[in-house]
């Protein structure tokens, strides 16, 4: 049978409470991690103090890219479970994924750029977004997009398949759907296994981003700042913040999908 696909403004709503949800509860480890793969170093970049900074444009942006990847995602899902077999259901939740991500970092990488600027400076956003555009253009906020989406669409194709399979393996094992928090404890595995699969292209994405405050030119090429990286600290710089990357993002999808999936039952059964 193929899967129901949730109303638009279900899957909408739940994604932006699903994103302000998770940015809200762990936005300090968030801030760690960006520091801990600044090119400064973490004390230099704050350390510990103004562990919030940046909090304001994540929080401007959460809701409506995360609304927007999981509008798309259900979607592409949809339309994937309505013409191809469900043998090749991964296929279908990873091309679901993929488009989720291209369309939810048109909203995500400008509010990156200013929110991991804000954390390694400690500075205030609003400052940061006006220079940004002074000196840069709007392009300014759109570096790193592209290595953006390298780092979340293989992050995708790993989690969200992995997050539905053990769904289905944990619903088969019950004979029942799994319930939300049942679909938080699967977000939160696939999560911890995407982010540590995936932590040398978020370092290599972090230093990007930061590139324009840096000392010395801005480097955009990705497999330059790769090389550069690894030069200058080896495999171990290329895996800069694993620790707090995977704690973040295991207990920020066990929040995220946990959250979306409760959200998405409630309003069903509110309409």
């Amino acid at each position: 049978m193929n899967e129901e696909r949730p109303p638009f403004y279900v899957a909408l709503a739940a994604g932006a409470i699903a994103g302000v949800s998770v940015d809200a509860s762990l936005f300090p480890i968030d801030t760690v991690k960006t520091r801990l793969q600044s090119s400064q170093g973490f004390w230099k970049t704050g350390g510990f103090r103004g562990i919030y900074s940046g909090i304001l444009p994540a929080f401007l942006g959460s809701a409506p890219s995360a609304a927007l990847f999981f509008s798309t995602y259900e979607a592409t899902k949809f339309v994937g479970n309505k013409y191809i077999p469900r043998r090749y259901d991964s296929l279908v939740h990873m091309a679901a994924a993929s488009c989720g991500e291209v369309v939810a970092c048109l909203i995500r990488v400008p509010v990156e750029v200013i929110k991991q600027r804000a954390q390694a400076t400690r500075q205030a956003s609003s400052g940061i977004f006006l220079r940004t555009v002074q000196s840069e253009g709007v392009g300014g906020l759109y570096r790193g997009y592209f290595v953006t989406l390298l780092r979340e669409i293989p992050f995708s194709l790993i989690q969200f398949p992995l997050w539905e399979l053990t769904k289905k393996l944990w619903t088969g094992h019950q004979g029942r759907p799994v319930d939300a928090w049942q679909s938080a404890v699967c977000g939160s595995f696939a999560g911890g296994i995407a982010a540590a699969t995936t932590t040398p292209l978020d370092v290599v994405k972090t230093r990007i981003m930061l590139s324009s405050r840096e000392n010395g030119p801005a480097t955009v090429v990705f497999s330059k700042v790769a090389r550069e990286i690894h030069k200058e600290k080896g495999l171990r710089g290329l895996f800069a913040g694993i620790v707090p990357r995977v704690m973040w993002i295991s207990i920020g999808g066990f929040v995220f999908l946990g959250m979306y999936e409760k959200s998405k039952i409630v309003m069903l059964q509110l309409s």
